[in-house]
This record gives structure tokens, C-alpha cells and sequence, in this order.
């Protein structure tokens, strides 16, 4: 999930744009609702996990096992939403907008200090997975508490003064190429789950645009198959019965 890619959800507006001649010319902001549709995943799942880890009896192996599946699920994909935008987002917004090199470069700092903190949380959830001890269990759940700090600070931040700036500087088909890399860098087993997480709090409007912008084989597959999978994927997962 690089930015993991949904289609855009069409919202209106007209507005005068650019600050480099080389860039190609926008009329109108680029919609990058989607943006803040996958940002509600890392808030809500960073937020829940630190529970999961802590109700997991001492010894339970295999719920330990489910748990630390779906706290590394998370946490990669955090990962490559921000390496995507890194790599493909960050140098375009440079390029072509002027006022853009201190937002950029707090993004980039905020992203080095989440980076930071993912070897120490990878260490603890393996120790946590073969161990299951209550301390261990608190240690891992205290970094998850800390990564859901920043990303929320990080996330806050770039939604309300990033994204007007490269809503300006992007087309919507470098828009679209930003997530798709995203996209290709996920497994096939990854992407119903994460869709599912994606379709979990959109309000009708946001399910409906991306059900509709989906090619018809996948819609019709996500609607039945992948509704499914994702519903008993989540449910083994909060609940430990």
C-alpha cells in the first residue's frame, strides 16, 4: 500500500494552480479523498491492536500467532505507503510547487521517526509470538502505542497541509500511477484484506465510488468472495473466541 490505491472519488471546485512551466497544466485540484480513506485504516487498526496484544493469554500460541499476523500486516503497510510516497509523491510536490519544501521535508522527518521505531516493534512481536508472556505483551504494545502517536500526528499533518499543496501539483493519472505502484508491491493475499480494511469505515458514497470504479470481474469478486474472506479474516482477529 504505497498509497494503496482505491479509485479517486470525484469532489468539485475549480482553482488556478502551478508554480513550475514545466509541469503540466491543472485546472482543477487533483481528488485525493482516497488518501484520507486509507489514512483511516492505520488510525483505527494502530489504535485497536495495542488491546489485542494485551488480551492474549499467557501460552496462547495460536492467537498470538493471529494477532502478530495482522499487527505485521498493518505495519507493512504503513511502511510502503509512506516508501511510496518517498519515492514517487514527494519529488513531484518538490518540482513543481514553491512552497512546498518545508511541508515535504517535515513529512520526510516524520516518516524517518516512524521508520525508526519499526526494527524495535518487529523485534518485540517475534518475541511476543514465541513467548507470549503478559511483559512482552505490554513491551510490544507500548510500541504500537507510540507508532499510533506518530502516525496519527503524521497523518493529521499531511491531510491538512499537504495534500492541498499536491492536490495542485499532481494530475490524476500520476495520482492514480503513485497508488497502482503501491498496489504492485502487495501480495494477492494481502490485497482483499486490505481492500476489506478500506471498505470497513468508507461512508456509502466512498464504498459505492470504489465498488464502481473497480473493473467488473474484481467488483463483482470483492462483493462476494472478498466481502467474505475479509469479514472472517477481521472477525478471527478481534475476536478470540
Amino acid at each position: 500500500m504505497a498509497v494503496l490505491w482505491v479509485p479517486p472519488i470525484r469532489r468539485g471546485g475549480d482553482v488556478g494552480v502551478m508554480t513550475d512551466t514545466s509541469a503540466p497544466t491543472i485546472t482543477s485540484p487533483t481528488d485525493m479523498h482516497d488518501m484520507v480513506v486509507v489514512h483511516r485504516v492505520f488510525r483505527r487498526e494502530l489504535r485497536s491492536i495495542p488491546d489485542l496484544l494485551r488480551g492474549v493469554r499467557a501460552g496462547d500460541l495460536d492467537r498470538a500467532a493471529t494477532v502478530a499476523a495482522h499487527a505485521r500486516l498493518i505495519v507493512s503497510g504503513l511502511h510502503l505507503h509512506h516508501t511510496g510516497e518517498d519515492e514517487l509523491l514527494w519529488p513531484l510536490v518538490l518540482t513543481r510547487s514553491a512552497p512546498a519544501a518545508d511541508l515535504v521535508e517535515r513529512m520526510q522527518a516524520q516518516h524517518s521517526e516512524i521508520e525508526a521505531l519499526l526494527p524495535q516493534l518487529t523485534t518485540a512481536l517475534q518475541r511476543w509470538e514465541a513467548e507470549t508472556r503478559p511483559a512482552v505483551a505490554n513491551e510490544a504494545a507500548g510500541l504500537v502505542d507510540r507508532l499510533h502517536e506518530l502516525a496519527v500526528e503524521h497523518l493529521d499533518d499531511e491531510e491538512q497541509e499537504i495534500l492541498p499543496v499536491a492536490a495542485l501539483a499532481i494530475t490524476p493519472e500520476e495520482w492514480a500511477a503513485v497508488g497502482k505502484a503501491g498496489v504492485a508491491k502487495m501480495s494477492r493475499a494481502e490485497l482483499p484484506i486490505m481492500f476489506g480494511c478500506l471498505m470497513e469505515d468508507a461512508t456509502p458514497e466512498e464504498r459505492q465510488q470504489m465498488l464502481r470504479s473497480l473493473p467488473v470481474p474484481v467488483r463483482v469478486l470483492m462483493r462476494t468472495w472478498g466481502s467474505g474472506h475479509y469479514r472472517r479474516y477481521i472477525t478471527k482477529v478481534r475476536d478470540p473466541r
